[in-house]
């Protein structure tokens, strides 16, 4: 039995490896260009009041500067754009020096018409994503630094009115959280801008002020929507090198019909098209490059300031973030254009297809496009180029003479840039007044580049298919073949729009002819998200695409895509399999929070399995067949899945209101319609029984290990436990503690609690350790039986001679006490439950970690942590864990509440799963109701 679990708990870690494994390193290589400072950065710290000081002593302000630049701002009289950098979780207010420098180098190359002021705050690397106290006190100091900032301003003819905001990783959710303010103006902030930021919730909620702070900011968002639309927000996400914030959290939770509102991540962002991991995303160069052009092509030439127009703040983002046209920002260029250009430069194209590659020289050369015998036959029109010039190259004809165009409206500005060459998509009947296309294939710098344009249908072109199932484990696949007919496909994948779908596509070509300098572009497309991804290859060649998605599909109007921009004259063949090794990485990625509460439910099965062996047998068993034997997930999930469906009756759902009960904790973004699946929430409880077995096991052999030199230092007893529940030691060391608890804070004397638990168990070790020792050495054969098991041997000259002793007794032998099998069976069962009360205590002291590293952090201005969300469940932990010091399985083998203790678990176990997957602080509550219980049943 031992062996078969261990060999079942073997293969379920081994499952959860490889879901960490694609969870951490399952993505592409870093694509991003590190960022370089030409000189050395320097951040000028800006006085604040002392009335500011004195009340935020561990925050500042800094303006961040460059050799000239920052001697010149020495007195700090501002004359530039001011720009807020705001730090994330454990941020440094120096991560802001590649927004400075590069959007310095920017100011240099534009003889410095206009420049930016970065300013940056210092938030003492406070862990605010994972302790949510301060982050009310972040945002009231961000508000005063506003204040600060603009009157540095104030003698300037037009001083600004606004600050631009860029927040990286919680500072995003800092600047959102200024708009809830009482006093605050929202005209301070019209442009944000949050990197990695998780708009939708918190990654792991360790504490209610973390949960109640995004709920207050989130409903007042939503609430004030309409005041709340001339701010423009911008949230990039960082895709799947990004492990710490999902994609999908960072979403911003506004109405879909705010157009100034915009979500996306990196990897759809043109001249960018890589993921970012947690912390590249503030260096990332290629991000931070468009970033920076944005708030240079927001600037209002007659203010020199950021332009008040909310329309023209979300054209310019589109510009830079969403659709590049290659071309430069202007709003005021004229659309329509005039030629004037001879007639011998002008090409008619009659063929549906071209394929144009141009010379090295300098010539001036267009083609035109006909389109009175092409509308009845199809329905598009598709171009391509790979030059990259910032220039227009495509115009619909309004006025034409002859083979020359005299009159056309620029269609440049609908281009779409992709990673190798830019394209454009025409819908005909869109273009109605249009006679002829125009396509520029001027070699104005002297540089190759080719053309391929082409008619089509678009029916012609899209083709769909089914993705394989989930459970087919990459057995079955999907195929489908494209034959050279065209320049652009589009491959729709029915049925992809779970989070918990992962596929391996492959993409296969063959070429007939060398496809020389031409390149084709993948482009797996998401309606619903600005997640699109590309990859790039040349030629005959192979290629592999992970398929995932960063968010559901939040209706049943639209499906992921598959487009593919091909080269002419190729064959390709694209393959779909499920990933069942992405599919665990997607599945630890969204819910792998939920981990936690699992391992707690796991071995709260595991203590009432030996609390039922006691109960049964009168004694109990070591953990790892407990829990084997008792954390069976069809004692847990089939009451989930009951309470779900009870809770879709609505009469049933009127009476958990009326018992003011709170909502059921079903994991965000999991299936459509809200339904927790389960077969997921069935995997994730067998990791987590994985990870307490494994983990209680390798805490096992770290104590015994231990024990070894510390017996060294410390005698062992052979003799029972005789401590004694509620002695004046003990009352003494609670005291301590909670006073510890009042006045420090609440993890600091659960630590405290643990760590003297821990030497606890290490006697009880030292003691088994000895025990079996001795017991192996006394018993020898003699007189044809075996020696009995308290058995004291003397050697004399007349051989050996046995003194036997009733089990369970002592006597003395050579004036010294004599043990039995049975104090070594008492001291065994006393260290199996304690063993699983300090593993049990384990998972409140890592969850109140973060509120620890805080108060150590900030230790130096109070002594106090205020708030401290571990105190009250602290104070319970200890006084429960010092009275369960000095228990032993003897105290409770007796008790009238053995029975009622043994019987709790269970319903204790799936309250937990109810109502702390959400609100994992919550499990601290829990394990705190089960210690309480046990320290009554040793006293009652």
């Amino acid at each position: 039995m031992k062996l078969s679990a261990a060999t079942f708990y073997a293969l379920l870690a081994g499952l959860f490896a490889i879901a960490i494994r694609d969870v951490l390193f399952g993505y592409e290589e870093n694509g991003c260009s590190m960022t370089y400072m030409f000189q050395y950065p320097e951040y000028q710290k800006i006085r604040l009041p002392k009335r500011l000081q004195r009340q935020y002593p561990s925050y500042g302000l800094y303006l961040y500067g460059e050799g000239i630049y920052a001697e010149e701002n020495k007195k700090l009289k501002l004359t530039g754009i001011p720009v807020l950098f705001l730090p994330g979780n454990a941020g440094s207010y120096k991560q802001a020096r590649s927004l400075g420098s590069i959007a310095l180098r920017k100011a240099e190359n534009m003889d410095s018409l206009f420049h930016l002021n970065v300013f940056t705050v210092d938030f003492n690397e406070e862990l605010v994503a994972l302790y949510g106290g301060s982050l009310q006190r972040q945002t009231k100091f961000i508000h005063e630094c506003i204040r600060a900032i603009l009157k540095l301003y104030k003698d300037q003819a037009a001083p600004p009115s606004s600050v631009a905001v860029v927040g990286h990783s919680m500072g995003g959710i800092v600047a959102r959280a200024l708009f809830t303010l009482p006093k605050f103006n929202h005209r301070l902030i019209s442009l944000i801008i949050t990197q990695a930021t998780p708009h939708q919730g918190p990654v792991l909620p360790l504490d209610s002020d973390l949960l109640d702070f995004y709920a207050a900011v989130n409903q007042h968002w939503s609430e004030h929507a309409q005041e709340l639309r001339n701010v423009t927000v911008l949230s990039v996400g960082g895709g799947f090198r990004d492990y710490q914030v999902r994609s999908g959290l960072t979403a911003l939770p506004c109405p879909s019909d705010d157009p100034n509102k915009l979500s996306l991540v990196s990897t759809a962002v043109p001249r960018t098209w890589v993921s970012t991991d947690h912390l590249s995303i503030v260096w990332c160069k290629e991000l931070v490059l468009a970033t920076v052009r944005t708030f240079f092509d927001l600037v209002d030439p007659d203010t020199k300031q950021i332009t008040e127009d909310p329309k023209k703040r979300m054209a310019v983002i589109r510009h830079h973030f969403v659709r590049h046209p290659v071309k430069i920002y202007d709003d005021t260029e004229d659309v329509v254009i005039t030629f004037s250009v001879p007639s011998e430069v002008w090409t008619r194209v009659l063929a549906p297809r071209l394929s144009y590659t141009s010379t090295t020289e300098p010539r001036t050369k267009y083609c035109i496009f006909p389109l009175s015998s092409h509308r009845k036959s199809y329905s598009h029109f598709h171009c391509q180029s790979s030059n990259l010039e910032m220039s227009s190259w495509l115009f619909g004809c309004t006025q034409s003479n002859g083979p020359a165009c005299l009159r056309a409206v620029d269609l440049s500005w609908e281009t779409e840039l992709l990673p190798a060459f830019k394209v454009l998509t025409l819908k005909l009947d869109d273009y109605p007044s249009f006679s002829h296309i125009v396509v520029s294939a001027s070699n104005t710098n002297a540089k190759q580049f080719s053309i391929d344009c082409e008619f089509f249908s678009e029916d012609s072109r899209i083709v769909s298919t089914p993705v394989t199932h989930v459970l087919s484990f990459g057995v079955t696949v999907s195929e489908v073949v494209l034959h050279p007919t065209g320049l652009i496909h589009n491959i729709q994948l029915q049925d992809f729009h779970q989070m918990h779908q992962a596929f391996t596509i492959r993409i296969e070509s063959h070429c007939q002819t060398p496809q020389e300098g031409k390149h084709s572009v993948y482009r797996l497309r998401v309606p619903w998200f600005r997640e699109d991804s590309f990859t790039t290859a040349s030629g005959s060649s192979v290629t592999q695409i992970s398929a995932r998605l960063h968010s559901r599909r939040p209706d049943n109007t639209s499906t992921a895509s598959l487009q593919l921009h091909t080269s002419p004259g190729c064959q390709y063949t694209v393959t779909i399999r499920t990933s069942v090794f992405q599919v665990l990485g997607q599945i630890l990625r969204f819910h792998g929070s939920c981990l936690p509460v699992y391992i707690a439910v796991s071995i709260l099965l595991t203590y009432e399995g030996q609390l039922h062996s006691l109960l049964t047998t009168g004694h109990t068993v070591e953990l790892g067949k407990a829990l084997s034997a008792s954390a069976k997930p069809y004692r847990v999930m089939p009451v989930i899945n009951i309470l779900l469906y009870l809770l879709s009756v609505g009469w049933f759902q009127a009476g958990w209101s009326a018992l003011s009960l709170p909502p059921l904790d079903v994991p965000p973004l999991s299936e459509e319609g809200g339904n927790w699946s389960p077969l997921m929430s069935l995997l994730l409880f067998m990791f987590g029984s994985a990870i307490a077995y494994w983990g209680s096991a390798l805490l096992g052999l770290s104590l015994s290990l231990l024990s070894v030199p510390l017996s060294a230092f410390h005698r062992p007893s052979t003799s029972p436990s005789s401590g004694r529940l509620g002695s004046r030691g003990q009352i003494s060391l609670m005291v301590f503690l909670v006073v510890i608890c009042c006045t420090t804070c609440g993890a600091l004397a659960l630590i405290i609690t643990y760590l003297i638990y821990l030497y606890k168990v290490l006697r009880l070790q030292m003691s088994e350790r000895t025990l079996k020792h001795v017991l192996n050495l006394a018993p020898r054969q003699s007189l044809g039986r075996a020696a009995g098991p308290g058995v004291c041997v003397k050697e004399g000259g007349g051989g050996a001679v046995e003194a036997l002793a009733p089990e369970g007794s002592a006597v003395s032998c050579n004036g010294s006490d004599l043990v039995s099998i049975s104090v070594l069976e008492d001291t065994s069962e006393d260290l199996y439950l304690h063993l699983t009360l300090l593993t049990l205590l384990t998972l409140p002291v890592l969850l109140s970690a973060p509120s620890f590293i805080y108060w150590t952090k900030n230790l130096r201005y109070s002594l106090r942590l205020d708030p401290d969300p571990c105190w009250p469940v602290a104070i319970v932990l200890v006084i429960s864990a010092v009275l369960l010091m000095s228990s032993s399985t003897a105290s409770i083998r007796t008790s009238k509440l053995l029975k009622a203790s043994a019987k709790l678990q269970l319903p204790v176990s799936i309250a937990m799963v109810v109502f702390a997957l959400l609100h994992l602080y919550r499990v601290a509550h829990f394990i705190a109701l089960t210690l309480s219980l046990h320290t009554l049943s040793c006293l009652i």
